[in-house]
């Protein structure tokens, strides 16, 4: 098993969103890196789910409940999606802020490169991040 975190947009859609479909396809990835990792994210795999824009932070647990396929939502291009359900919310929302803080996820690819919408969390950096949950 691995671990991801996926960016997503909460006024285009939300952790709310993902809930209340149970289940659902993970689309509109149009970057080639991001493509490319979200093609190595498989069945069982954990992923974060974050929100971008103003409120920038990990707010639920996911699971990959369909690896990838090509994405009916696009024209044109070689892209691909995966289908993702909702595992929890956070118990509370873990700002990108405070992820900043913790020296110990300085290599984190989120802070790295800020603008990637699928990357892959190491062990590590999945466990530390839990363990900010409870504090």
């Amino acid at each position: 098993m691995k671990y991801w975190l996926l960016k997503t947009d909460p006024e285009t859609y939300s952790w709310d969103n993902l809930v209340k479909k149970g289940m659902d396809m993970w689309d509109g990835v149009r970057n080639f890196q991001a493509r490319n990792y979200l093609r190595k994210i498989k069945t069982g795999d954990i992923i974060f789910i974050y929100h971008s824009g103003e409120e920038r932070g990990i707010v639920g647990l996911a699971e990959a409940f369909k690896e990838f396929y090509a994405d009916p939502t696009s024209a044109s291009g070689d892209w691909s999606v995966i289908d993702v359900k909702p595992v929890r919310k956070l118990k509370r929302f873990i700002s990108l802020q405070e992820i900043k803080e913790v020296p110990e996820l300085k290599n984190m690819v989120l802070l790295k490169n800020t603008r990637l919408s699928v990357q892959p969390v190491l062990e590590e950096e999945f466990k530390i991040i839990m363990k900010l949950e409870k504090d």
